[in-house]
């Protein structure tokens, strides 16, 4: 029987993650956690300032996730995390080593006109374009796959699925 991945569902802000990671929990039979509820209220405070948070701002966050991913190992679990640099996904995985990411992708333009129109979320939009000049996409060396956000949330969803069936079992 095949070990469920541990899954940090990543991205800018805007990609989906909220809707993507709860889907790809449903589909692959384990729990999900909602990255943002991670996050101590000093942070939330600064994005709904819009300020972009900094490194120190994001070490108490990616531990807290990095915990509860540790917890989940060997039992499978989907987490959001916008995980935008490298170093950030390094410390995920120092906390939880089996864990694989699905770096959810788009087009600016269309995940500004998403952002756009969601409604009681604290991240603005004004601070998209940090996101993007934040982010460092998957290497080769880290275990995850990308999946394209120009679909229906299921068939993304699918997506992810397929592409994580392909990726070693964790307990290898």
């Amino acid at each position: 029987m095949r070990t469920p991945h541990v899954v940090v569902v990543m991205g800018v802000a805007g990609t989906g993650k909220t809707t993507i990671g709860p889907l790809l929990a449903a589909r692959l039979g384990v729990p999900y956690a909602e990255g943002d509820d991670f996050h101590p209220q000093a942070n939330i405070d600064k994005m709904s300032a819009g300020v972009p948070l900094d490194d120190a701002d994001r070490a108490p966050w990616l531990d807290a996730i990095g915990i509860w991913a540790h917890g989940r190992s060997g039992l499978g679990g989907v987490v959001s995390s916008s995980a935008l640099k490298r170093a950030y996904r390094d410390r995920l995985r120092a906390a939880a080593p089996g864990i694989v990411f699905v770096h959810l992708t788009g087009d600016r333009a269309l995940i500004e006109d998403r952002m756009a129109h969601r409604r009681g979320h604290f991240m603005p939009t004004a601070l998209l374009d940090s996101q993007f000049a934040t982010l460092q996409p998957l290497q080769a060396d880290e275990a995850g796959v990308a999946v394209d956000v120009s679909c229906l949330p299921e068939e993304i969803t699918e997506r992810a699925a397929r592409a994580l069936n392909g990726l070693p079992d964790p307990a290898l």
